[in-house]
Order: structure tokens, then C-alpha cells, then sequence
């Protein structure tokens, strides 16, 4: 019973550290939320966000190894306990505040919204309190030495440490996002026109008379005159309108993906029209390598036939190619590296790279 309560407890810190390391400069940026102004207001710590991230990542994974091997089983639980209190922190603050919409507990491979994630971690929280009172009795027992064991943990840990390197410095092994190879804008942007969400704004009465107070929906305020009729004791409280979801549509991230011009012409249909588009991106253009983006334009110069467009936040980031603005945070979504590039033909995205890969080829 304890045996396999441990191995699933650490498979699950596991997983989420293997989803994070093999995308970590974006679990690097989701960082980047939870440190801005309008959540914990230290900005201080943006600019350190990619070491914390990785650091995070090594302490789940590494905890996560030793629960599952039965290594310093003392240690290793402790300081899960420890992980899960500061992450179940995090999560019960975004969500109470409703701060951050996503975690990011496990990058792009599966959504968790803030509450969902709290929840998770009090789970495992509790799991994690039943084995320490499960092994509590052996962790003074004198254990034999099996090399095997540290074996094992040595390449999990090197091989881990290689993948989280590769999506530093190229793109992730393993892409979990919505814009990967393959995918097809054109498709994406008709299956969120034909499947939108819907929203609807809901009221906060209070009854003048008795005091009573409580929600509902426009249709419901506007089919029953008892709320609105003269005379009607409902009034809706001030500050107390809300609009909210109450049909699910079709999700992804390509929703925000709009090129605009300075003069705010939408340019996506230009480009998932184009037979060929080379894009390239830069989320923070004032802190991008000048150098590397005059060298990627001077390249695209040579492009024959192509649609080439410079995308970011700043309309006068490219000097020699067209230049459009997007969200920085969208901009984020689709490139780990400042600048990238992305090749679409026909709308489908055939390769994406850094701008420094992209030079190389």
C-alpha cells in the first residue's frame, strides 16, 4: 500500500517537472506573471525568472526522483511537504484573487486553473503527510548501499538536466503547445469563429425591503419585470456586475495571434493566405541582440516570393522588413527566443526556430 502511494505521489512530481524542463523558458514567463505588479508585485525578480524557474524544476524533479528510488526518504519528504505548502500558497492566492488564470503546474500539456491546481496540491499534501507517518519508524533503520539506486538517479537526473539545456538554448523536445509544427492557422482561426465562447453579464440585486441579495443573469433580469418595474425593491448594487462564461467554446492560444499594423490593420489574413511567410518574432525587442536582428532581415532580403513580416511590440523593431504589433504575452506563446522565426506555407507552420538556429541552416 505505501509502496505504491510513493511511487505515485513521485511519478506526479515527476510528470510536472518533466513538462516544465522540457519548456522551461515558458514556465519561465508564467513565472514572469506571478512576479508582476498586479500579482505579488515584486518586478524585481522578472529579470532572474529563468534561473528560478529552472531551480523549481531541478527541486521537483530531483525530489521526485528520490521519493521514487528510496533514496533519503527523511529528507526527500520533507522537503515535498515543504514544495507543496509554498506551491499550494501560490495557487490558493492567484486563485482567491483570481490573479493568474493558468499555473502553469504542468507548462502546456495540461490546463490547471488556479483552483484546480490548489486542490491538487492539498491532495498531494496529504499524501505526502500519510507517508511520513507510513515510514516514520524506518527512517533511523540503517539502510544497505545499492549503487544500482544511485546509478539510476545520476542518468535521470543528467538526462533531465540535457533536455531542460536544449529547450534553453534551441525549442523544447517535446512542443505542448498550440503552435507547434504542423498546426494549421487557417484551420484554428475558422474552428474558433464557428465555436466561440459566450458570456453573459450577471447582476448583484439586493432587496431595499428585506436586505436579500443575491445573482442573476441579463435574460433573467430582463424577462422578469419584478426586478426592474417601478417600484420594484431589486436594485442592482454598484460594482457588482460581472460578465462570466456560460458556454465553453473551442480553446487556443491562436485566438490571440492578430498582426496589426501601426494603424491597427489586421494583417492574419495576409499571412495564413501567403503560398510562404517567414515571421519573425521578438516579445522584448529592447532587450533582443540589435545585432541578430539586422543579420536575420538582412537574410530574409534574399527570400523570393515570400511574405516576410517582423512581429513585436515595438513598430520600429525591424529596420529593412515590414513591421506589425502584437501582444508581448501572445508573442510569448509562440516564440521561446528573442528573436525567433516561424515559416508558414499555406497558413501551417513548418518549422519555427530561434533566429540564431535560423541562421545556421
Amino acid at each position: 500500500m505505501k509502496s505504491v502511494l510513493r511511487i505515485a505521489v513521485a511519478l506526479i512530481f515527476i510528470a510536472s517537472g518533466f513538462v516544465k524542463a522540457v519548456d522551461v523558458v515558458g514556465f519561465s514567463f508564467k513565472l514572469e506573471e506571478y512576479f508582476s505588479p498586479t500579482v505579488f508585485n515584486m518586478p524585481f525578480f522578472e529579470s532572474i525568472a529563468l534561473p528560478i524557474a529552472i531551480l523549481v524544476v531541478a527541486l521537483e524533479l530531483v525530489l521526485g526522483f528520490l521519493l521514487l528510488l528510496k533514496i533519503r526518504l527523511r529528507f526527500s519528504l520533507a522537503a515535498l511537504i515543504a514544495l507543496c505548502i509554498f506551491f499550494a500558497f501560490l495557487t490558493f492566492y492567484s486563485a482567491y484573487f483570481n490573479k493568474v488564470t493558468d499555473c502553469g503546474c504542468f507548462g502546456d500539456a495540461i490546463k490547471f486553473t488556479p483552483w484546480q491546481s490548489f486542490f491538487k496540491d492539498i491532495i498531494l499534501l496529504l499524501g505526502l503527510i500519510v507517508l511520513w507517518l507510513l515510514y516514520r519508524n524506518s527512517f533511523g533503520l540503517l539502510q544497505p548501499k545499492r549503487p544500482a539506486k544511485y546509478i539510476v538517479f545520476s542518468v535521470l537526473v543528467i538526462t533531465m538536466g540535457l533536455i531542460t539545456i536544449h529547450g534553453i538554448v534551441h525549442e523544447p523536445l517535446i512542443d505542448f503547445r498550440d503552435y507547434k509544427i504542423g498546426t494549421d492557422l487557417k484551420e484554428e482561426k475558422i474552428k474558433i469563429e464557428k465555436n466561440p465562447s459566450e458570456y453573459k453579464t450577471f447582476y448583484s440585486l439586493k432587496n431595499q425591503k428585506t436586505s436579500e441579495v443575491f445573482e442573476v443573469n441579463q435574460d433573467e433580469y430582463v424577462n422578469d419585470k419584478k426586478y426592474w418595474e417601478e417600484g420594484s425593491p431589486w436594485k442592482i448594487e454598484d460594482g457588482k456586475t460581472s460578465s462570466k462564461i456560460v458556454k465553453e467554446g473551442y480553446s487556443s492560444e491562436i485566438a490571440k495571434f492578430k498582426p496589426e499594423t501601426s494603424e491597427g490593420i489586421d494583417l492574419t489574413i495576409e499571412i495564413i493566405n501567403a503560398p510562404k511567410a517567414i515571421l519573425v518574432f521578438s516579445y522584448d525587442p529592447k532587450n533582443a541582440d540589435a545585432q541578430l536582428i539586422r543579420e536575420t532581415e538582412y537574410n530574409l532580403l534574399s527570400q523570393k516570393n515570400t511574405y516576410v513580416l517582423g512581429i513585436s511590440t515595438d513598430p520600429n523593431t525591424f529596420k529593412t522588413i515590414k513591421n506589425a504589433l502584437m501582444d508581448g504575452t501572445a508573442i510569448k506563446t509562440i516564440a521561446r527566443s528573442n528573436p525567433f522565426v516561424v515559416v508558414l506555407e499555406n497558413g501551417k507552420i513548418v518549422s519555427k526556430m530561434s533566429a540564431k538556429d535560423y541562421l545556421k541552416q
